[in-house]
């Protein structure tokens, strides 16, 4: 067994498996479910039951916290129409980020990691910078990444795909759902 307990805040099993691969040659790694953005509750129950299949089928360690959506709109309500990749996007990431950080300072864990950045449509400057924050508050080690880099996000489909995993077509919050819904109807 590794002696350093990573946390691995994941937002789906796709990007998650392709991310554990990577990270668990170092770390003993336990992934945190926490995403209270994601809606409707349908959605959150087909993310958080994939990442249980995966879970059960890898002999990971899986954390699941609350959905409190009521708190995360509460957070973010301000910035709900300024788009993907803008300041509601950050507020997300600090909302998961703060309660995976909390969650690791009280059950020892070393080091603090994040799924996100293996998504295209996020911005891992953004995303490190609020997991470097949060490191620093909490005085656990967070470890920065841009995991798309090196064909990683590809990396992230195959794996989805060789485990038959869901793949959703949008971010998660109700707000880049209607987003993607007005993109998709402007094609048409």
């Amino acid at each position: 067994m590794k002696d350093r307990k990573l946390l691995l805040h994941s937002c789906c099993a796709p990007c998650s498996g392709f991310v554990n691969s990577l990270l668990s040659m170092e770390y003993d790694v336990t992934l945190f479910f926490y995403n209270p953005n994601i809606a409707p509750v349908s959605e959150y129950d087909k993310r958080l039951s994939e990442l249980k299949k995966f879970t059960l089928e890898s002999g990971l360690s899986l954390v699941t916290g609350d959905y409190d959506i009521r708190e995360w709109t509460s957070r973010v309500d301000e910035y709900k129409h300024l788009g993907e990749r803008s300041e509601r996007c950050r507020e997300c990431f600090a909302f998961r980020l703060d309660s995976a950080f909390r969650f690791a300072s009280e059950n020892d864990f070393n080091a603090v990691a994040t799924t996100l950045t293996v998504s295209p449509h996020k911005d891992q400057a953004v995303i490190n910078r609020v997991g470097l924050e949060f490191g620093r508050k909490y005085g656990i080690e967070y470890i920065e990444s841009d995991f798309k880099k090196n064909d990683g996000y590809r990396k992230s489909v195959d794996f989805s795909r060789n485990h038959g995993f869901f793949r959703q077509n949008y971010c998660g919050c109700i707000y880049s759902k209607m987003e993607m819904e007005a993109r998709q109807s402007r094609k048409k």
